[in-house]
């Protein structure tokens, strides 16, 4: 039996597939996804916002960081949910469990965000 053959992409085109697929699955992200399409919201008020409240480049690059932290964290969390629903519909306990696991990373990660940006934001209101 052949095995299909594998493209192997590299250079620029590598790069634009990347590109493309990344593109796809963030399209995807904000038509289905309803934590983060306001998280994403969020963040695009966020990091611009960042640059008026840091004092300096590390608080800013800081605070950018955990925005975008969030926003991987709910991607992967998503991708997991996927690929259990892909596999069963069915209830079974590890894939509750591997759920609820997503969910706690994202939760942690927002702990993250707010330990990051309260002090910050502190500072700036309180001055």
């Amino acid at each position: 039996m052949n095995e299909p053959q594998v493209i192997k992409r590299t250079g620029i085109a590598r790069l634009i597939f990347t590109i493309v697929n990344s593109g796809k699955g963030l399209l995807w992200l904000l038509k289905h996804e309803e934590a983060f399409q306001l998280e994403f919201v969020l963040a695009l008020i966020l990091i611009p916002a960042s640059f008026f409240i840091g004092t300096t480049t590390g608080e800013v690059s800081l605070m950018i960081v955990a925005t975008l932290f969030v926003l991987v964290v709910e991607t992967l969390n998503t991708a997991v949910e996927a690929t259990i629903d892909r596999i069963s519909s069915d209830y079974h306990q590890l894939s509750g469990l591997a759920k609820d696991l997503g969910s706690l990373a994202v939760t942690f990660s927002l702990i993250i965000w707010l330990v990051i940006w309260s002090p910050i934001v502190w500072r700036f209101f309180t001055g």
